[in-house]
């Protein structure tokens, strides 16, 4: 970071060493179009701009209240951000409530801040702009237009009493299983967890990232704009939207900028494989990539073998794939390989928490690396919390000065989740990460989520390996695009699955031969007859806002009739009936 740094104890002097050493280096570039209508800024102006929005910010907000930051994508977003840590307000990442409809997250996340402003752009926070009189939540707020400061000089601006055990933001979950929870990150967990990163990855000033990630969600916001700060490199930025409209633009900035280090989730990946073709292939150069990251979901063997393929003719090198492991609560980052490795694929079976090898297996596990720096991982029986050994299956359990401080405004679920002993010895306090995981060899091997288990005569079964079966019983079926869960009838769990359909097979799809298949691949592969698929189109699913699919609200929406079906498949006495409903899952 340089001969002369004093290493930081908050982002504020971070950014303002970054100022000073660099500060004509181009930090944020945003691509507006996803390809090539560029704006940028350089550390220097970042600082100009954090400075001008924290000396509007400090006149009517005090140190410690917090603050919602209602953006689209675009650097404005990351210039809010800092002007909130630069005035000792607490950041709340989000994004504009949506029109015309309800937002379950979004009044979630704005009732539970209490927060007493709200930072966005003029446009959001114009009258003509009708997504914030429809939410009734911010209606006793002060708003500040952070596009309309002018940031050349900023007289008045105080350095903040802040300190490196400060609340910096409420990082809010993405509710996959739950309803959103604020995680309350301070200055010291997000330097600790940016140096596990920049070891683990390797960052270097010389670094080029190109990312599309949401910069509300951890990470887009840890990984995207706060690391390249951290390691005084450069990202190129793009909308959610530029990339889940056309992925191959992602790849095409990767070649143009020279990307070295970039990354998203499993099904980034897919979709990349999936919306590309063999002309586009041929224009592309990917050999600087020397990381491709891949996390925020289960990371499939498969996704990895099908993109290597793809893209080696393209300078793509299968080593460079990096899966990862971490959340929110643990600030990003929890677990990582060598960057010199390849991907460990370990084969195996799960038998109870067992961990079986040999002929029998199988199920390809992608390891996640392992912990940095002072963290520790450990896999914990859930009921007795007692470690268990390597190869048996039980829930991670992490500490270390990553974990956060705990649930904004949640004193119990605090306590149950970040306040965690072993039994035996004691050893504590440990975050309870809620997921399902091994050891071997000190590498960590992810199986699934607890809540998301499924439990069918006995049986344990983890939705993702259903889900993956499913995909790939028939060429119509979206890869990603599944959601296994199960639902009480009688006493009894029954398997429901819902698949999305690619648009282009839908007018003429084979509704009884996709059933067939998927009933046939399930039967064999798990054992499970499916008591009823629902094939949707595609964009159906919940997700968050990371691309995972929110299983716990699909069951909810099938529970209440609330699914958009193509057609649905329910077992009977009889056999099997198949409807093709005009709207929903109801019969």
């Amino acid at each position: 970071m340089g001969k002369n740094f004093t290493r930081p104890t908050t982002l504020v002097e971070l950014l303002r060493y970054r100022a000073q050493a660099q500060p004509g280096k181009t930090a944020y570039t945003f691509l507006e179009d996803g390809e090539t209508e560029e704006i940028s800024l350089t550390y220097e102006q970042l600082d100009l701009r954090a400075r001008a929005i924290a000396v509007q910010l400090q006149r009517i907000s005090p140190p410690g209240e917090c603050a919602l930051l209602l953006y689209s994508a675009g650097l404005e977003f990351i210039a809010a951000f800092f002007g909130c840590l630069y005035a000792g307000v607490v950041a709340v990442p989000t994004y504009p409530p949506r029109r015309n409809r309800p937002d379950p997250r979004f009044q979630a996340i704005a009732e539970g801040a209490r927060a007493d402003v709200v930072l966005a752009t003029s446009e959001i926070l114009s009258g003509s702009d009708s997504r914030l009189t429809q939410a009734p939540e911010l209606g006793n707020l002060h708003c500040l237009a952070t596009d309309s400061l002018a940031g050349e000089t900023v007289p008045g601006w105080r350095m903040p009493d802040i300190h490196s055990d400060t609340l910096a933001l409420l990082q809010y979950t993405s509710g996959s299983t739950d309803i959103p929870k604020g995680v309350m990150v301070s200055h010291d967990n997000l330097l600790h967890n940016q140096e596990m990163i920049r070891q683990g990855f390797g960052h270097t000033e010389d670094t080029v990232g190109v990312g599309w990630l949401p910069l509300f969600h951890d990470m887009g916001l840890i990984g995207n704009v706060l690391q390249p700060l951290y390691g005084g490199s450069s990202m190129i930025l793009m909308s959610p939207t530029a990339f889940l409209q056309r992925p191959f633009r992602w790849l095409q900035a990767i070649s143009r900028y020279r990307g070295t280090i970039n990354g998203g989730p499993n099904f980034a990946y897919d979709l990349c494989v999936d919306n590309s073709t063999p002309e586009q292939r041929a224009k592309l150069d990917l050999g600087d990539w020397t990381l491709a990251f891949t996390g925020a979901e289960p990371v499939r063997a498969e996704t990895l073998d099908r993109f290597a393929k793809t893209f080696a003719s393209c300078g793509f090198r299968r080593e460079a794939f990096y899966p990862t492991y971490g959340m929110a609560e643990a600030t990003l980052f929890v677990s990582g390989g060598s960057k010199s490795a390849p991907p460990v694929i370990h084969e195996a079976t799960i038998q109870g928490n067992h961990v079986i090898t040999g002929r029998s297996a199988i199920q390809r596990f992608v390891g996640c690396g392992h912990s940095w720096l002072d963290q520790k991982i450990v896999i914990v029986d859930p009921q007795t919390h007692l470690a268990r050994p390597d190869r048996q299956v039980g829930e991670i359990w992490v500490s270390g000065k990553s974990v956060a401080q705990g649930y904004w405004n949640r004193t119990e679920e605090t306590r149950q989740t970040f306040r965690a002993h072993l039994a035996d010895t004691g050893e504590g306090p440990f975050l309870r990460t809620g997921d399902l995981g091994f050891l071997k060899e000190g590498e960590l091997f992810v199986t699934g989520r607890i809540k998301d288990l499924i439990i069918i005569h006995g049986q344990n079964h983890y939705p993702q390996d259903i889900e993956f079966t499913v995909e790939k019983s028939h060429e119509a079926l979206v890869m990603g695009g599944a959601a296994a869960f199960s639902v009480e009838e009688a006493g009894r769990e029954k398997l429901v699955i819902v698949q999305e359909i690619q648009r282009t097979r839908l007018r003429k799809l084979d509704t009884k031969e996709v059933f067939d298949a998927i009933r046939k691949n399930v039967l064999h592969r798990h054992e499970l007859a499916p008591h009823t698929i629902l094939l949707v189109k595609p964009g159906q699913l919940p997700r968050t806002s990371s691309g995972k699919v929110r299983r716990h609200m699909c069951q909810i929406r099938f529970l209440a009739n609330g699914l958009e079906t193509v057609a649905k498949w329910q077992h009977s006495r009889f056999g099997g009936v198949v409807t093709k409903p005009n709207s929903t899952n109801k019969e």
